[in-house]
């Protein structure tokens, strides 16, 4: 049986002025997300870069981000705790008439969460009260506490419990890799492996120089996932004792490494492209958690779209994405990141053998192109 409908027509237009299509024979499709357009690579990733898909297919989309751009812009700066304060209650506030937005959707895509602490009342309401078709869109384990440290506090208020009753009020569930495929499942039986994908042709389309010296060994992310550079930290030390090369970290906060030759670049969009393609080695060490089989791989597909061999820890999809001795290496112990990196240090033809079908892989499984069907699979 179906829930009823407790917002009639009448009402819900007496007080909002609901959207229309700009062409009566299109379906139109509301994004609630975190952020606003462009502020987080999850977003640009997983959805951002197939809007220009949902126009040709005859969609409308309208966007709505939780934060406005100046609490983006100030959130994980020090200070500023009661301009954070007043953003995110604004937040809130928005989300109340982004749910009326919502109301003659023909679905609502959320990306991981509409609202970021609390229970789940914005997709209760849409899904539940509205009788909405959610899209649920997520590419962590979220359903665990981030193991990042990071804002500790706040991981407590997340209410991460909700995850579950959002995949069972969602008509369908868009996930980045098969871990998360096995817990979405549970819920709903509808639910799509939508990896994280690179635009090849558009964005990711210059590839590194692998003649270049000294070769660069590198590794971006963000300041969350800098902890796991101390596992190598030793190794790329002993590296240097042996080899003339730059390590290179690209992030949006400088790491704490004792290592002689560490470059730092702070991340920016509009350099980001330009910025790895300094990279002839790429790195991503992992530590085996559930949290971390729960990533989707994202530093990997960017190497590798570069043409950039890499060094992986083969925890959850890195296994998949990173073919042993044919993209790059598989490394679990300090003598296999060692050995790994040596050979790639050492031996050019290598390298560019392994980037050319990294990109290959890249174009072939992880790309726009590759995945636009796919993604269209998940709308009404």
């Amino acid at each position: 049986m179906e829930t009823p409908t407790y917002f009639p027509d009448k009402l819900v237009n007496h007080f909002f002025k609901l959207p229309t299509p700009k062409n009566s024979k299109k379906k139109l499709i509301i994004i609630l997300c975190p952020y606003p357009q462009g502020g987080a690579p999850s977003q640009r990733f997983r959805y951002e870069q197939y809007l220009s898909a949902l126009e040709n297919k005859g969609y409308d989309y309208n966007t709505y981000s939780f934060l406005d751009e100046k609490t983006n812009r100030i959130l994980y700066q020090p200070g500023y705790i009661l301009q954070k304060i007043w953003g995110i209650l604004t937040g809130y506030f928005r989300r109340v008439y982004h749910v009326f937005r919502s109301y003659r959707a023909d679905a609502v895509l959320i990306h991981r969460e509409a609202t970021p602490l609390g229970p789940p009342w914005v997709e209760w309401l849409i899904g539940k009260v509205l009788n909405g078709k959610i899209i649920y869109d997520f590419d962590d384990a979220i359903w665990l506490a981030d193991q990042s440290g990071v804002n500790s506090w706040v991981s407590k208020l997340k209410w991460h419990s909700k995850v579950k009753s959002v995949c069972q009020w969602s008509y369908r569930v868009s996930i980045g890799n098969n871990y998360l495929a096995d817990f979405a499942r549970k819920y709903n039986p509808d639910t799509i492996i939508n990896p994280t994908t690179i635009d090849t042709e558009n964005h990711h389309n210059i590839l590194t120089n692998h003649q270049y010296r000294p070769v660069t060994i590198g590794w971006t992310g963000s300041h969350s996932t800098l902890k796991y550079l101390s596992s190598i930290e030793k190794v790329l030390i002993r590296l240097s004792e042996s080899y003339d090369f730059k390590f290179l970290v690209i992030a949006d906060r400088s790491p704490t490494l004792n290592i002689k030759n560490l470059e730092f670049i702070q991340w920016n969009q509009t350099t980001e492209i330009q910025d790895l393609a300094q990279i002839q080695i790429g790195i991503m060490p992992l530590t085996d958690t559930p949290w971390s089989r729960g990533k989707c791989g994202f530093k990997a597909l960017q190497y590798l779209s570069l043409g950039i061999p890499a060094v992986v820890s083969p925890v959850g999809v890195n296994a998949e994405i990173v073919e042993a001795n044919k993209q790059g290496f598989h490394a679990t112990t300090e003598l296999e990141w060692y050995v790994s990196l040596e050979k790639l240090l050492t031996d050019t033809t290598l390298r560019e053998k392994m980037g050319i079908a990294g990109r290959q892989r890249v174009i072939d499984h992880y790309s726009v192109k590759s995945n636009t069907s796919n993604f269209l699979q998940l709308l009404p």
